[in-house]
């Protein structure tokens, strides 16, 4: 049974003066996953980012979280959010620890137990006694982390989190958001221009150019597997081999064919050839890079701007 999607962006749009800074943007999210927002700079990631935790007025549209609406139920909404917008502020002169405690007396039913969990999940065990001052910026954003799930929310919104980091942080940023899915059940909303780490990351991503959502693509099948479109399979005939699985948008190639479709699908096309009398030497899925997708939704348009 599918899932209703935990977040929903229904015709978003902002507008300031006469400039249009998010143009009527529409997409859903789904529970339980990481989704990426992808986009040069000033392309309306953040302004998107600001509507859906309410610091940003919507000028038309709406967004839902968990069936709430931030225009017309914030206080219920936003109960579900965790979000670190831009840089997570701390105080420098306090502990990770202390930190942590300060912003739990701001919320209601936040436990020691919870605290020493969340300390645990974003791996700070050892140094969360030690003055923020002291931690990388990489650590600072796994205490940002753990500030932002303190009260369990379903979904969690990082804006650019692996600006500043080292290779070594974001990797194991990467990780930790990996087992929040998995461990927390929580649902992940990630921005970036980086294509590279959007792609280690994601399950699915939105690209986002001039305001507009250019294209969704799913990265990853619901087990967690990399995605694939196309499967070449290297045939004795490949003109005979693209006549006859014409429904699966197959090419012919000089020794192959490529045929668009799931992995479900690839016994069912293996079979097909072979009974057909068509001899099938090797079956091989083309992967594609983010990037090379990229391209081709953008008709080779630059991500950087």
């Amino acid at each position: 049974m599918k899932q209703e999607p935990l977040v929903r962006l229904l015709g978003v749009t902002k507008k300031i003066s006469s400039k249009v800074l998010v143009d009527d943007v529409t997409f859903d999210i789904a529970p339980g996953q990481i989704f990426g927002f992808l986009g040069p700079n000033g392309a309306g990631k953040t302004t998107t980012i600001r509507m859906m935790v309410g610091l940003m007025s919507i000028t038309q549209g709406d967004i839902t979280i968990g069936g709430y609406s931030i225009r017309k139920n914030y206080e219920q909404a936003a109960a579900q959010i965790g979000a670190i917008v831009e840089n997570p502020e701390m105080y420098k002169f306090l502990s990770g620890y202390n930190n942590l405690k300060h912003f739990a007396r701001m919320m209601q039913g936040i436990t020691k137990e919870r605290i020493d969990e969340v300390v645990e999940l974003v791996g700070l065990g050892n140094r969360i006694h030690e003055k923020v001052q002291t931690y990388s910026l990489g650590m600072r954003q796994r205490l940002g982390v753990a500030q932002a799930l303190l009260h369990r929310p379903k979904l969690l919104i990082l804006d650019e989190p692996t600006n500043g980091l080292d290779p070594q942080g974001i990797r194991e940023l990467r990780d930790y958001l990996r087992r929040l899915t998995q461990e927390e059940g929580t649902t992940v909303f990630v921005s970036s221009h980086l294509l590279s780490e959007m792609e280690l990351m994601c399950d699915t991503v939105g690209i986002i150019r001039h305001g507009k959502l250019v294209d969704i693509r799913q990265l990853r099948t619901d087990e967690g597997e990399r995605m694939f479109e196309e499967t070449a399979f290297t045939v004795s005939d490949a003109d005979a081999a693209a006549a006859l699985l014409q429904d699966y948008q197959a090419i012919a190639r000089e020794h192959s064919v490529l045929v668009r479709g799931d992995r479900d699908m690839i016994a069912d096309i293996n079979a097909a050839l072979v009974e057909a009398g068509i001899r099938v030497y090797a079956i091989q899925p083309v992967t594609r890079s983010l990037e090379d997708q990229f391209l081709e939704m953008t008709g080779g348009g630059s991500l950087v701007e």
